[in-house]
């Protein structure tokens, strides 16, 4: 069986007293879109910084392709977009793109940063300066500096904080597109609903601890099924789909006019709230 593109194990890290981290086991399988998620002070940023070799580990072990996180062939083998990222305002969208070929050592030239740009919808913004572009674009080309040399694992930290709803849309497709060609990817996220429409599998982190996780499906399993009869609306609890012909059989034979059927399933937002407590995201 092939190892995880991502494997934490007991990871640990610790700032003076306080535990960023407190034993935290993740793995990301090849193709596996990962929504990693956690309210401010969880955890998130760390794991992301310790696996980019930017932090280090006050125990366990993080490795990519079972290579140490921080060696050259894990470096190698990852993309990186930080939430607060920063680019030379001077440089053009390709001129930032030839820069990180150069840092990586992409052999694809012109004919990949045209690509890149293409694939995040800016391909008529290669001679456009940073500066001069939205908050949007400037995320979308982030995107596309991180896929430079194509490496075999993504790792996002808020990707689509700043886009509007077609650009988060540019970027759902993108990272589906990923998937599809065997990529991982490692989505640091607030935006519930994104996570869940598009992730694999989620982790919930909470003090340092990894408190909850599966796939969206497993984590916000269906929890009634809510019948409209003529004599009102009926509830039936733990109920799932496959007991709907059956209660509406049965309400039938008892005379009850049916006029709607539905599945009720508890949100992510719903299992994230009642994981997470009182804290704050």
């Amino acid at each position: 069986m092939a190892a995880p593109v991502l494997a934490v194990s007991q990871l640990r890290k610790r700032y003076g007293r306080q535990d960023a981290l407190a034993g935290v086991d993740l793995e990301v399988e090849a193709g596996q879109l990962v929504g990693l998620l956690g309210p401010n002070g969880a955890g998130k940023s760390t794991l992301t910084k310790i696996a980019c070799g930017l932090v280090r580990p006050s125990a366990g072990r993080v490795e990519i392709l079972g290579r140490p996180a921080g060696s050259p062939e894990a470096r190698a083998a990852l993309g990186y977009l930080a939430e607060l990222f920063r680019f030379p305002g001077w440089l053009t969208a390709a001129e930032l793109l030839r820069f990180h070929q150069r840092l990586v050592g992409a052999e694809g030239g012109q004919a990949e940063r045209r690509h890149l740009l293409d694939l995040v919808e800016l391909g008529d913004a290669a001679d456009k300066r940073i500066e001069a572009m939205s908050k949007g674009m400037q995320q979308r080309l982030g995107i596309a500096q991180a896929l430079v040399g194509s490496p075999r694992l993504l790792l996002l930290d808020e990707p689509t904080s700043a886009l509007d709803p077609v650009g988060r849309r540019i970027v759902r497709e993108l990272l589906e597109e990923m998937r599809r060609r065997g990529v991982s990817v490692l989505l640091n996220s607030h935006l519930l609903s994104e996570v869940e429409l598009i992730c694999d599998h989620v982790a919930i982190i909470a003090r340092g601890r990894l408190v909850k996780a599966g796939t969206p499906q497993e984590l916000a399993g269906p929890t009634a099924v809510v019948v409209e009869t003529g004599s009102g609306v009926k509830t039936f609890e733990g109920a799932v789909r496959d007991d709907a012909p059956a209660i509406v059989a049965e309400l039938v034979a008892a005379g009850e006019r049916v006029y709607g059927v539905e599945v009720r399933h508890s949100s992510l937002e719903d299992v994230y709230l009642e994981t997470v407590g009182g804290e704050t995201g």
